[in-house]
């Protein structure tokens, strides 16, 4: 086990962002690309990058981004977790309206991403990832902040 030498900058700017973006239903909308030029335009050199979604049917999470098929299981797996026919009582805008809060909850509406010489800190096969979790086409609103330095 080895820790790497401890670098410490000085938090001296709190940069945020709305990005505004269209789904095309139930599925991976990669957003690193976004989240990059977000981070570029801040001018942000060492801190966080931490982007929240402003929904309850949608959710963020860093996942593979080499193999599609990952992202085609990963719906798989939640699909079985919450079904849209389970029965749900909570149905106000269709039968996929309860299982996308489901599927929300155990994802997550926000991700924190460590900075470091103007670069996401993601590791080689990993993307920032909008997952819908609802069945027509949304639009959604993720805010990016960074917080460090320039």
């Amino acid at each position: 086990m080895r820790l790497s030498s401890v670098r410490v900058a000085t938090a001296n700017v709190v940069a945020s962002a709305t990005l505004t973006l269209e789904t095309r239903g139930q599925g991976f909308t990669d957003i690193t690309r976004e989240a990059r030029a977000f981070l570029s335009d801040a001018e942000g050199r060492d801190g966080v990058l931490v982007a929240f979604i402003r929904h309850t049917s949608a959710s963020l999470t860093i996942q593979e981004n080499a193999d599609p098929d990952v992202r085609i299981d990963l719906l798989t797996a939640l699909e079985r977790l919450a079904p849209a026919n389970a029965g749900w009582v909570h149905t106000t805008e269709g039968p996929d309206d309860m299982p996308a809060h489901i599927k929300t909850m155990l994802s997550d509406v926000s991700v924190a991403i460590p900075v470091g010489d103007g670069k996401l800190s993601l590791g080689t096969w990993q993307g920032l990832y909008l997952i819908e979790h609802r069945t027509a086409p949304h639009r959604r609103e993720v805010i990016f902040q960074f917080v460090g330095s320039r």
